[in-house]
C-alpha cells in the first residue's frame, strides 16, 4: 500500500499534475541540501519522493493558488 494515499493528497492539491510538480521540486531540495521539515526518524518513507508526499499530507508545504 502506498503511503500517503493519493485520495488524501488530491483533497489538498487540486491536480495530479500540480502534485507531481510540487513533489519533484521538494524532493530535489531534500536530496541536494538535506533539508527536512521533521526529523528523519519520523518519516515512513526512506526516499525523498515519499517524504515530500508525507510533508504535503501533514500540511508542512503550503500550496499557493495562481
Amino acid at each position: 500500500m502506498v503511503y500517503p494515499s493519493i485520495d488524501k493528497l488530491l483533497n489538498i492539491v487540486d491536480s495530479k499534475y500540480k502534485l507531481v510538480h510540487i513533489v519533484a521540486d521538494r524532493a530535489k531540495v531534500m536530496k541536494e541540501h538535506k533539508h527536512y521539515q521533521v526529523s528523519e526518524e519520523e518519516y515512513v518513507s526512506q526516499k525523498e519522493i515519499g517524504r515530500a508526499l508525507e510533508e504535503i499530507e501533514k500540511g508542512l508545504i503550503t500550496i499557493k493558488e495562481n
